[in-house]
C-alpha cells in the first residue's frame, strides 16, 4: 500500500507537461526581453547584507526566482512578489538563521550565493553544498578559498559548508579560473571586510557589473567590475542601507530569441535589452549570413532569409562567447552550409543536446569536447527530452525550424530560465502549445511520431 504522499508524487509524475511545436513557419513580429535570470538572483542574496527594505524590479517569473525566495525566506526575511509589477521587496531587517538547506539548494545551484552574504553580515553561516550539475562539474573550492583569505574559517561536513569568523579582513584573491559564483560570493563577503579587497583574474560577465553596481548603490565601495581586477574597499554595516534597483536584461533570452527568429528564417525585433552584452554573439551570426540592424539603444532587428554559412565556435569567459547559447549555435549550424565546429571549453558535458538533434536528423559527431556539426538541409520534427535548461530552449527552436511536428519533454528545465516562453514564441507566429497529460494535446499534435500520440 502507497502512502499518502507517496500517492501525490506519483499522480504528479505522471501529469508531465510538454510543448507540441509544429514547425516551418518563420518567425516574425517583436518580443520584449525581460530581467536577467542569473543576475536577480545574486541581487536577492546581497539584499541580504542591510537592513530595510530593498524592491527589486525587473524580477522574471521563473521556477529559479521561487526557489531564491524560498532560500532567503528560511533565513529569516519577509519578501513580496509582485508579478504583475515583476517586482520582489525582500526586508532584511532580521536575519533569524544562518542555514540554507539542502532540500532548498540542491533544487538550484546559484542558491549557494547566500553564503558570502551571510558571512558578511552574520559571520557565519552554514549552506549545503550544491551537488552535481547535468552540464558538468562546477566546483566550490574558489569560493572557499576566497572566504578563507579573509580570514573566514570554513569546514565541510555532512554535506554542508560551515563558515564562522570573528572579522572579515581584506586580502588579495587570485582565481585560477574567471569564476562567476566565486567572484560573486568573495564580492560579497568583502563588502564589510576591514579593509579593502582584490579579486584578480575575476569574471566579467555583465551581471558582475550589475551585483556592483546594485552594492555600490546600497553604500559598498566596489571599483573595476567587468574587468579582470576587483577592488571592494570595506564599509561598516551602517553604511549600507536598502535601496530600489532594476535588474538588466537577459542576454541569453535575447540570444535565444534572435536563434529562433534566424532559424526559421523570419525577421522580427527584439526590445528592452543591452546590445553592447551581445556583441560577441551578434559578429557571430554576422559572420554566418544573419541580417541584424541596431534601430534604438534598447532594440535591434534581426532577420535571415537565405541558408545560413558554418562557422566555428569556441565558449569562453565573457566577454567571449558565452557556454549559455552554445547549444543555440549548434542549432543554427547544423542546417548551415558547410562544416562548423564547436569547442565547449568551460563544461565537461554540455553537448547533451547532440543525440536529440541527430534524432531530428542533423549530423553531428561529438570527439570529447569538439562537436563537428555537418549541416544538412532540413530537420524534422520527432519527440526530444530536455536534460537541461540551455538544451531544452535550443531543442524548442530546433523544432521550431524543422519539417513537421515535434514534442519537447521535460519542460521543468526550461522554465527554470524562460519567462512564458511558448506565449513569446506564439506572438512572434510560433505554433506551440504546451499541454499535460491530463488534457487535450490540441490540433498541433497531428503527425508526431510517438506511441502516446497516436
Amino acid at each position: 500500500m502507497y502512502s499518502k504522499d507517496m500517492i501525490k508524487f506519483l499522480s504528479e509524475a505522471k501529469l508531465v507537461e510538454r510543448y507540441i511545436i509544429k514547425g516551418g513557419t518563420p518567425l516574425k513580429g517583436e518580443v520584449s526581453i525581460g530581467g536577467a535570470k542569473n543576475s536577480v538572483l545574486k541581487l536577492m542574496a546581497a539584499a541580504l547584507l542591510a537592513k530595510g527594505e530593498s524592491k527589486i524590479y525587473n524580477v522574471p517569473e521563473l521556477t529559479d526566482v521561487e526557489i531564491m525566495l524560498s532560500v532567503i525566506e528560511q533565513l529569516g526575511t519577509k519578501t513580496k512578489y509582485d508579478r504583475k509589477e515583476k517586482s520582489i521587496t525582500i526586508d532584511a531587517t532580521n536575519i533569524t538563521s544562518v542555514t540554507a538547506t539542502y532540500e532548498l539548494v540542491s533544487k538550484m545551484r546559484a542558491s549557494f550565493i547566500v553564503l558570502g552574504a551571510l558571512v558578511s553580515r552574520c559571520k557565519e553561516a552554514r549552506v549545503a553544498l550544491p551537488g552535481g550539475c547535468a552540464i558538468g562539474e562546477r566546483r566550490v573550492d574558489f569560493h572557499i578559498k576566497g572566504l578563507e583569505a579573509l580570514g573566514a574559517k570554513i569546514k565541510i561536513e555532512n554535506g554542508y559548508v560551515y563558515a564562522k569568523t570573528n572579522k572579515l579582513v581584506g586580502s588579495d584573491v587570485y582565481l585560477d579560473i574567471p569564476s562567476v559564483g566565486a567572484t560573486e560570493n568573495i564580492m560579497l563577503a568583502s563588502v564589510l571586510a576591514e579593509g579593502s579587497t582584490r579579486i584578480q583574474n575575476a569574471a566579467q560577465e555583465p551581471e558582475i557589473v550589475d551585483l556592483a553596481n546594485f552594492l555600490n548603490t546600497m553604500g559598498a565601495d566596489i571599483s573595476g567590475a567587468g574587468t579582470s581586477e576587483l577592488v571592494i574597499n570595506g564599509v561598516k554595516q551602517e553604511q549600507l542601507h536598502p535601496i530600489e534597483y532594476t535588474t538588466i536584461p537577459d542576454r541569453i533570452e535575447a540570444g535565444t530569441y534572435m536563434t529562433a527568429i534566424i532559424a526559421t528564417k523570419g525577421k522580427g525585433i527584439i526590445k528592452n535589452i543591452y546590445p553592447a552584452h551581445l556583441t560577441f554573439f551578434t559578429n557571430k551570426l554576422l559572420k554566418m549570413g544573419a541580417n541584424i540592424k541596431l534601430l534604438d539603444p534598447t532594440s535591434m532587428e534581426v532577420s535571415c532569409k537565405n541558408r545560413l554559412n558554418s562557422i566555428n565556435f569556441v565558449t569562453q569567459p565573457y566577454p567571449g562567447f558565452p557556454t549559455d547559447l552554445q547549444s543555440m549555435a549548434m542549432t543554427l549550424l547544423s542546417t548551415a552550409n558547410g562544416v562548423g565546429i564547436i569547442t565547449e571549453s568551460l563544461y565537461e558535458n554540455r553537448f547533451m543536446q547532440v543525440p536529440e538533434l541527430n534524432r531530428m536528423g542533423a549530423d553531428i559527431h561529438q570527439d570529447r569536447n569538439h562537436a563537428i556539426i555537418k549541416g544538412v538541409k532540413k530537420l524534422s520534427g520527432t519527440t526530444l527530452t530536455a536534460s537541461d535548461l540551455r538544451a531544452g530552449a535550443s531543442l524548442v527552436v530546433a523544432a521550431l525550424m524543422a519539417e513537421g511536428t515535434s514534442v519537447v519533454e521535460k519542460l521543468h528545465h526550461i522554465d527554470r530560465g524562460y519567462e512564458n516562453f511558448e506565449y513569446k514564441l506564439r506572438l512572434l507566429g510560433g505554433k506551440i502549445e504546451r499541454c499535460r497529460d491530463d488534457s487535450p494535446a490540441g490540433s498541433l499534435t497531428e503527425g508526431v511520431h510517438n506511441e502516446s500520440y497516436i
